[in-house]
């Protein structure tokens, strides 16, 4: 695989840490590389956080968004391509399902890159703990966690896209180490993501001081662990782990909001939303009832909500990193639509008695989530569009305020991996798949409990964004266990909407099912009837809703073998469902 060594990508660090900090140290460019490394680098704890700065500075990039995006979504039934497509065959190649070993995408330098620096600090940070008295070793195991649960991530990501990947948690430290590896299977790896996971959580920061702003939702915290350790037991089947770690979570956003609410006089002091179902959500209405949007303006324009998990902020500044990946994909002020763009199907479905995605018109997300500019051209709204109000006075609601988008290069639009709604429908997935049903198909007392429960989470997070009276639901309790399972990702997908997660979602739900069949009913609704056979043939093949390795990747390292729905030459060994 190719991966950066630590000498390579120290040069590269330097720059990142400048952007993350505004200051920057110039022995880097005084030193030989070799001695910065051994003699002068791993010496206090101000090295250990440049490094993690580092991780975070490459998790800012253009090409690392760009990926969370594209493999996250992209092949979802929720994006088309855009006006800014023409030139980029790559992208038009995967929204066909043309994806080939020579396609852009299917490399992963970039997680690889922040997969090797936690490796690296993880090995020279307890050498600096025994240096600098002041580097203690609680912070150094807040350091070790959170190490680990950025490689974990990452890790987490190149499964979920490659299914089987190269797999170490050893550093690259040294031109001559052989960085030959086979690919370790997808279970394998996932196992050992859940254990060093499990080993670390105790140890993360639980919280950051008041006067670090961005910290609690913009650094690793126990909280991001635990999403991401629900997220990772969902794929393992292991429903009763998932459903505790997303516990977790939601009590310690309960707690959050408790203790807010008495420091301010609770929510009849205007001063914090009233809970949404008993669930700490912000709400949407913006003011009696008559504007939506506040919600969408808080969560995807402010940043760092309160009900934020995780996620990587981007701070507004000349001298600042700007998130080129959501500016270039899903459009800008002064771009216009980017290259990817709502497909048919969710642009319509709120007009349409059809409802194949939002619920019907009183969904607000409808109008949120997209720009319809004009009949003929419309665009994601969420993160171009700081702000985002719905009228709801007329009989015909609208959304205005998305013109206003973010320019290109001053795009500040913080990428969120996980936040309390992402996680209650984990919670709830994970309760529906405890079900049982008898055998005459009727549910079981204890699923009755488990489908109320789960009822209850998805509900909550419809309401947030009812238009009708908060008491009334646009949904209604499932009688069997799939049709709850079903109505849960159907939630999933109107509330995370372009957030880099409808794909992955498609996938596990195919790892589950053992077989395609649901993936390709979802995704292959905004082809073309010309594209759309095609379309069916590739995704009917459970290798085939996984991505290819690039073949750069196959030419450096010789123990890498091609997914076989992408060899031509072993088309015997596709399975088929």
């Amino acid at each position: 695989m190719i991966i950066k060594t630590e000498k390579l990508h120290l040069i590269g660090v330097s720059f990142i840490i400048c952007m993350a900090f505004t200051s920057c140290s110039d022995f880097l460019e005084l030193k030989d590389l070799d001695q910065i490394v051994l003699e002068n680098f791993w010496n206090e704890e101000s090295d250990v956080e440049n490094m993690i700065a580092g991780c975070y500075g490459t998790m800012q990039s253009q090409a690392f968004i760009d990926r969370a995006i594209i493999w996250g979504e992209a092949r979802s039934e929720n994006l088309d391509l855009g006006e800014q497509s023409s030139n980029d065959v790559n992208i038009s190649n995967v929204m066909k399902e043309n994806i080939t070993p020579t396609n852009a995408y299917t490399t992963w330098t970039e997680y690889y890159d922040v997969i090797n620096r936690c490796n690296t600090i993880q090995l020279y940070a307890p050498e600096v703990a025994q240096k600098d008295p002041n580097y203690t070793q609680y912070k150094l195991n807040c350091t070790i966690a959170e190490a680990s649960a950025l490689r974990d991530l990452c890790y987490f990501y190149l499964i979920r896209t490659f299914r089987d990947v190269p797999f170490s948690m050893q550093p690259y430290t040294d031109d001559t180490q052989r960085m030959d590896l086979p690919a370790t299977p997808f279970n394998q790896v996932l196992d050992s993501l859940i254990n060093d996971l499990e080993r670390v959580v105790d140890m993360a920061v639980q919280y950051y001081p008041e006067t670090k702003t961005n910290y609690q939702t913009g650094r690793i915290t126990q909280d991001a662990i635990h999403a991401i350790l629900a997220d990772m037991y969902l794929w393992k089947q292991n429903w009763a782990k998932s459903v505790e770690h997303a516990d977790m979570v939601i009590h310690s956003k309960l707690r959050d909001y408790q203790e807010e609410s008495d420091r301010v006089g609770g929510a009849q002091s205007g001063k914090i939303d009233a809970l949404v179902n008993g669930y700490p959500l912000v709400s949407d209405v913006v003011s009696a009832g008559t504007e939506y949007g506040k919600a969408f303006s808080s969560i995807f324009g402010t940043g760092n909500s309160s009900e934020s998990v995780f996620e990587l902020t981007f701070v507004d500044g000349e001298s600042r990193l700007s998130n080129l990946g959501i500016s270039t994909r899903y459009g800008s002020q002064d771009g216009g639509n980017g290259s990817l763009k709502p497909s048919d199907l969710v642009c319509n479905d709120h007009t349409s008695s059809a409802h194949a995605v939002f619920t019907g018109k009183e969904d607000c997300r409808a109008y949120e989530n997209i720009y319809r500019k004009s009949e003929a051209e419309v665009m994601v709204a969420k993160y171009v569009s700081p702000n985002v109000l719905v009228d709801v006075t007329q009989s015909s609601y609208k959304a205005t305020g998305q013109h206003v988008r973010r320019p290109k290069r001053q795009c500040y639009a913080n990428w969120i991996f996980y936040r309390l709604s992402d996680v209650m429908l984990m919670k709830a997935e994970a309760l529906a798949h405890q079900m049982q049903e008898t055998d005459s198909g009727n549910l079981t007392d204890h699923a009755l409990a488990l489908r109320d429960e789960a009822f209850e989470l998805v509900n909550a997070v419809s309401n947030r964004s009812n238009i009708k009276a908060s008491t009334k639901s646009l949904l209604s309790k499932p009688t069997s266990r799939d049709a709850m399972i079903n109505m849960v990702y159907d939630e999933r997908n109107r509330e995370l909407m372009f957030e880099g997660k409808r794909w992955f979602d498609l996938v596990r739900r195919s790892v589950i099912d053992g077989h395609t069949r649901y993936l390709v009913e979802k995704a292959t609704r905004k082809h073309s009837a010309g594209n759309m056979a095609v379309a069916k043939s590739k995704l009917s093949i459970m290798n085939g809703i996984f991505w290819p390795y690039h073949e750069d990747e196959l030419k450096v390292n010789g123990l890498l073998k091609q997914n076989p729905a992408y060899d031509t030459g072993e088309e015997e060994l596709r399975i088929k469902n």
